[in-house]
């Protein structure tokens, strides 16, 4: 079972082939912990993902019966930028993974689009694209049901 602190001490290559060999899951139904992986395996990343998430971005809350989620940023823990949520074709492997589409959602972030797989229960890994351009990775934890 992998666990946040895992991710954050993998390398890239490491993150790329979890994300590779994870299945999609089902869409997440509340809020996710989000974990910025910036630096994987070094020791900036654990550093990176403090500061980021007192800051920036806590997490995802989602909604699949509407297909969106908001993301919860700033100090403030305020639920803003939206994404509509569904399956498709990964753009990293072209296998199944679920989308975080924020190209018609979001003005800040309209080049903006999230993929995530199931890594373990509760656990999703994602990778963030910039029109198309992969750039970091980052985990949401979501509460045992």
């Amino acid at each position: 079972m992998t666990t946040v602190k895992e991710m954050l001490d993998m390398s890239q290559d490491q993150l790329d082939e979890v994300f590779r060999a994870s299945p999609a899951g089902d869409i997440p139904k509340g809020e996710g912990r989000g974990t910025v992986i910036v630096a994987p395996g070094t020791e900036f990343a654990e550093i990176a993902a403090k500061v980021v998430h007192l800051i920036a971005w806590q997490g995802k809350v989602f909604d699949p019966e509407s297909g969106t989620l908001l993301n919860e940023v700033s100090p403030l823990h305020l639920d803003r930028i939206r994404a509509d949520v569904f399956k498709d074709a990964s753009w990293f492997d072209q296998k199944e993974c679920i989308v975080l589409d924020y190209s018609k959602t979001s003005l800040l972030a309209e080049h903006v689009r999230d993929e995530i797989r199931l890594v373990s229960p509760g656990l999703y890994l994602g990778i963030v694209f910039w029109k198309k351009n992969r750039t970091i990775h980052f985990a949401l934890q979501f509460p045992a049901a």
